[in-house]
């Protein structure tokens, strides 16, 4: 909370696109008494003139003039118009980031995803939802998987197209889209098509696009769990392989909300794969190449994570202007002067450290800090078979040195590494 509550509760009216006669009893008042109502221009557009108060226009960009509004119109009776139901992708969040829950009066509307459902006949919990209302269209990559059923908010009318292009380019170009518009109101109208031939013209801006996924027969499978197949990357041979990662991650262990530090981050699987773990985990990937900072990016985007942040330059560097993490992964550099020193003090109490290896300098190093820190050191070796003459025989990967450990909840004296006294 970030200003000072009115003293008249803030009304948070949603109203879709049936305008003032899809509204409830209660919402028609609050709008009737409000002496500042302030929304979308559109949205005050649907109003009637017994809404007598002064009508202010969201201006652009918004959520920045939104302390500003409220703080001006502070002493009177302030309604502002949402679009379907304020807490669901809505202006609620705002307003309750800023005035405090106990400050506003919601009266939410049926929302899109609400009516997109009950036309399609789709159970709303099963079905998943992904706004790319101001955000990039690759984050929908993340949710593509067989015969699963998505809800796409759209940004405006140029999105169904975009978003067919995009399942396409991605292997799913057989999915089934059918995009929605004006739902609620007299103009419901909706376009049926398959996302390779999509051919329907831009209609309306209010839509919402519902996604059957099929995916097509040389699709690349890809789960929901860490340990993607190695061509999921590009990269030119610096990349965590499949069962180390998938290894690394389940010891790294994402939870929602969680920032992992990826340092030395090469292809970025890891911290890619963290951040597909849960759509609010967060990562930044440390990379001094910038070659390789590039190929990160663009694996991110192509695997539906482009929040990834990707910092160019050398670490320990590079790390000081960076949001303490949860997690900090080291999967290269391990012996530049200072690194586990600098990411150890920036990690959060109670934050997990994990560093892979596979040459024996970095081995001894990490050896020391496993003696002076605790953790676990662990061997990680994988073999593949492969043909030997006319048989088949095991080829072994080159053994990563794994150290993993928490750091302490609690201020405690933790000797340095190397001190033996």
């Amino acid at each position: 909370m970030s200003a000072a509550a009115p003293p008249h509760p803030v009304s948070v009216v949603g109203i879709g696109a049936d305008g003032w006669s899809g509204l409830s009893g209660g919402a028609r008042a609050a709008l009737r008494e409000a002496e500042v109502v302030i929304g979308g221009a559109r949205q005050l557009e649907l109003l009637p003139p017994e809404c007598a108060g002064v009508r202010v226009a969201w201006p652009s960009p918004l959520r920045p003039a939104v302390p500003r509004l409220l703080a001006e119109h502070r002493e009177r009776r302030i309604a502002v118009l949402a679009s379907g139901d304020p807490m669901f992708y809505g202006i609620g969040r705002a307003l309750a980031e800023e005035l405090g829950p106990d400050a506003l009066r919601v009266l939410p509307h049926p929302s899109s995803v609400s009516y997109a459902c009950a036309r399609l006949g789709w159970p709303l919990e099963d079905t998943e939802v992904v706004t790319l209302v101001g955000r990039p269209a690759a984050r929908l990559a993340a949710s593509l998987h067989e015969s699963r059923r998505l809800l796409v908010l759209s940004a405006d009318a140029s999105t169904p197209a975009t978003v067919a292009a995009l399942l396409t380019a991605h292997g799913f170009g057989p999915s089934r889209l059918r995009v929605l518009e004006q739902l609620g109101s007299e103009a419901e109208t909706y376009a049926d098509g398959i996302a390779e031939t999509w051919t329907h013209a831009p209609g309306d801006r209010l839509n919402v696009i519902a996604i059957d996924c099929r995916a097509s027969a040389d699709a690349l499978r890809l789960g929901t769990v860490p340990g993607l197949p190695d061509e999921a990357y590009e990269h030119d041979g610096q990349l965590t392989k499949r069962h180390i990662r998938a290894a690394t991650l389940a010891t790294l262990a994402p939870a929602p909300d969680e920032l992992l530090w990826d340092v030395g981050g090469g292809s970025g699987s890891i911290a890619i794969e963290w951040m597909r773990a849960h759509g609010s985990c967060r990562a930044v990937s440390v990379e001094r190449d910038p070659a390789r900072a590039e190929r990160i990016t663009r694996n991110a985007e192509r695997l539906g994570v482009p929040g990834l942040r990707v910092v160019t330059g050398p670490a320990p560097a590079s790390l000081s202007e960076l949001t303490s993490p949860d997690a900090v992964f080291i999967g290269g550099g391990l012996t530049a002067p200072g690194l586990l020193d600098a990411c150890w003090e920036a990690l959060r109490p109670g934050g997990r450290l994990v560093a892979n290896t596979v040459t024996l300098e970095s081995e001894s190093l990490l050896g020391e800090w496993y003696r002076s820190y605790g953790g676990e050191l662990t061997r990680l070796a994988v073999a593949h078979a492969v043909p030997v003459g006319g048989f088949t025989g095991w080829r072994q990967t080159m053994p990563v040195t794994q150290w993993s450990v928490s750091k302490p909840s609690f201020a405690a004296s933790v000797p340095v590494p190397g001190d033996r006294t």
